[in-house]
């Protein structure tokens, strides 16, 4: 798993920006780092929304840092834009549809037990301009939100 102090993986992925966009990491990194990496195993689930409606209900704490927040899932582009839209999110949502990104970060998981296989685990990293991360949090339980007051000092410790 990467870490803090390791350089972010590269990653070219969908954009569900309201329309469909690509995003490669690294082009956007000078420009709106630092950036919040938020995996989450699936739209439309409780957890999930609460996770990124909390992140939209933070977002202005964000923004006064000159902070971006991406969501990631592997979820379909197409699913996220109306996630996003039922949600009133006004931050892009990665899809990581192709699990690639879920492997460069080794945050990979399955629920064998639903069978449902190859999702994200509910993980925050921070990455800073440079690309390196500075902050790092993966939860083995999907039930377990993140410690946005944490995030949020992280970013703003970067700056």
């Amino acid at each position: 798993m990467v870490d803090v102090g390791d350089i972010a993986p590269d990653f070219t992925a969908p954009l569900a920006t309201g329309d469909v966009e690509s995003i490669t990491f690294s082009d956007r990194l000078e420009a709106e780092a630092p950036v919040v990496l938020a995996f989450f195993p699936g739209a439309f689930t409780g957890v999930c929304t609460t996770e990124m409606c909390t992140f939209q209900d933070r977002l202005a704490a964000f923004e006064a840092v000159d902070a971006t927040v991406y969501g990631v899932s592997v979820d379909s582009p197409f699913s996220l834009n109306e996630f996003r839209a039922q949600n009133d999110l006004n931050f892009d949502l990665v899809s990581d549809f192709e699990k690639e990104i879920i492997d460069q970060y080794d945050v990979r998981m399955d629920f064998d037990g639903l069978g449902v296989y190859g999702v994200a685990k509910r993980s925050v990293f921070v990455v800073e301009a440079d690309g390196t991360i500075s902050y790092a949090w993966v939860s083995d339980d999907p039930g377990v939100e993140p410690d946005y007051d944490e995030i949020e000092a992280a970013v703003d410790a970067g700056n």
